[in-house]
């Protein structure tokens, strides 16, 4: 969780530079492209380890972990829908990495950054909830 509260601490930052700024600089685009795929990774490797800890089976795919944690009441319903697409931005960022553009990043850093942050708050409620 370390990872993506980091990841999103930094993104926000990139998220105050104005729009022009953001998509001329080279270095602000890289570090957002880096961070965001930092956040997806820690965010599926945290969810794959919780729907395996939890029993909910072996996910195949990124998709799956959600639909699981999803299933084994982790995640809300309305919120698991929400961000279902992460996974397919994931492997966007990874294997059609030459398609990803600033504008893009841009746009997310200005409304997706918030889904982390749910996502960390759901998983820390589902973990105090278990310990009681």
């Amino acid at each position: 969780m370390a990872i993506i509260q980091s990841a999103v601490k930094r993104l926000n930052r990139l998220a105050e530079l104005p729009r022009q700024e953001f998509l001329q600089n080279e270095d602000a685009v890289d570090i957002a492209e880096n961070r965001l795929r930092r956040a997806l990774e820690a965010l599926f490797d945290l969810g794959r380890h919780l729907v395996v800890k939890s029993g909910l089976g072996i996910p195949q795919d990124y998709r799956s972990i959600i639909e699981k944690l999803e299933k084994g009441k982790i995640l809300p319903a309305d919120f698991a829908n929400k961000i279902m697409g992460m996974a397919g931005y994931r492997n966007r960022l990874i294997h059609e990495y030459n398609k990803v553009t600033p504008e893009e990043l841009y746009e997310i850093l200005h409304t997706r950054l918030g889904d982390f942050v749910s996502f960390c708050e759901h998983v820390v409620r589902y973990l105090e909830d278990k310990g009681r």
